[in-house]
């Protein structure tokens, strides 16, 4: 279980080979000094969670077609308050896919990113500090489309230059996949 300052432990075990998350690191610690960065009304940004899911042989990535964003993302939400952020990631799989038999590769942290989200009609433009895990689940799973999502798909690897628009994020995070297996 994540709590605050496990969260800043692991930050400050956090290594990565990509010079943006090291600035990404600095950013997050600096934030986690705020007693309200889990809410969502913690401005100019606040702590999100999200999960890179991998089909048993790492070749497929589950994303969702985002119904606000209309854009190809990993499944994630905020933590509304909640500093367990693996439970976060784990419960918004739930939430936005349906898929019950996910598991989580390692319990480390997989990812970190430092994004904007634009404004909509209540909430100015802002940042998510987004806490990202690795996890694989069965493509034979049925997923259920929810309110969140135009579409679920597993994506091929080879697929994800032109599905995401070259989100650099995203390409990190399948590079880091391929490393790993």
């Amino acid at each position: 279980m994540f709590t605050r300052e496990k969260l800043i432990e692991a930050l400050h075990r956090y290594h990565s080979d990509f010079s943006e998350e090291r600035d990404f690191r600095e950013a997050f610690l600096t934030l986690l000094q705020h007693p309200r960065c889990f809410f969502r009304d913690h401005m100019p940004g606040h702590i999100t969670a999200s999960a890179w899911i991998i089909d048993e042989q790492a070749e497929f990535i589950l994303l969702t077609l985002h119904a606000k964003l209309n854009r190809w993302l990993q499944p994630g939400g905020h933590a509304d308050g909640d500093e367990d952020v693996l439970a976060v990631a784990l419960r918004e799989v739930e939430e936005e896919t349906g898929l019950k038999g996910v598991k989580p590769l390692q319990e480390s942290v997989f990812d970190i990113d430092v994004h904007t989200i634009p404004a909509r009609k209540d909430f100015p433009e802002h940042l998510h500090y987004d806490v990202r895990f690795l996890f694989r689940a069965s493509r034979e799973e049925p997923l259920i489309i929810t309110s969140e999502s135009h579409a679920l798909a597993w994506k091929h690897v080879s697929d994800l230059p032109r599905v995401t628009a070259n989100n650099d994020s995203m390409l990190r995070m399948a590079a880091k996949v391929k490393k790993l297996f």
